[in-house]
């Protein structure tokens, strides 16, 4: 029962690892429009930091154009301020019932800085992937020593070694996936 709690816990921190890498994907513009563009970023709603999600309608009604549509007109100006201080690399314009982001295409020089940050996106989830197989190595060591078995210690190591190689597989798809989109003109 221990061995399997103790593989369990580091596909669980595996996972999550997998989880955190592909939102921080999303938030990666690819040239494209995307609702995920505006993650991250907040407004000041009657002094509390809100997500624009939650204080206005975001559509992209084309592949270039992402629509901003404020539920309250008085939040024009602190949505389209938020958005210039987030440092997304575009500027709003307003229209004054609601905001319009224009995705610039990607220079070759801008894909490539893009590529570069995944691939270290994907780096930080393996070091988190390694780390949880030392953690569930370290925990089979440990419990050989609470009396555990050593060839039942030994199966768990190898068994953890399996779990981090189909993980391990697993970023390197969904990197793959990104760069070609990103490269994709």
């Amino acid at each position: 029962m221990e061995s399997k709690q103790i593989l369990d816990s580091a596909s669980e921190k595996m996972q999550k690892a997998i989880e955190h890498l592909q939102e921080a994907l999303l938030a990666i513009r690819a040239g494209k429009a995307s609702q995920n563009l505006l993650n991250g970023i907040m407004v000041d709603y009657y002094g509390n930091p809100t997500p624009i999600s939650q204080v206005a309608s975001v559509n992209v009604p084309d592949a270039r154009t992402v629509l901003i549509q404020p539920w309250e007109k008085g939040m024009i100006s602190a949505i389209e301020k938020a958005i210039i201080n987030s440092n997304i690399g575009m500027t709003p314009s307003n229209n004054g019932e609601h905001i319009r982001l224009t995705v610039p295409p990607l220079t070759e020089e801008r894909r490539k800085e893009l590529v570069k940050q995944i691939k270290s996106d994907a780096e930080t989830a393996r070091v988190s992937l390694r780390n949880a197989r030392r953690d569930a190595v370290e925990a089979f060591k440990k419990a050989q020593k609470d009396g555990m078995p050593e060839d039942m210690a030994k199966d768990g190591e190898n068994e953890a070694q399996k779990i981090i190689d189909k993980f391990s597989k697993k970023v390197d798809e969904i990197i793959a996936e990104k760069e070609k989109e990103i490269m994709t003109v």
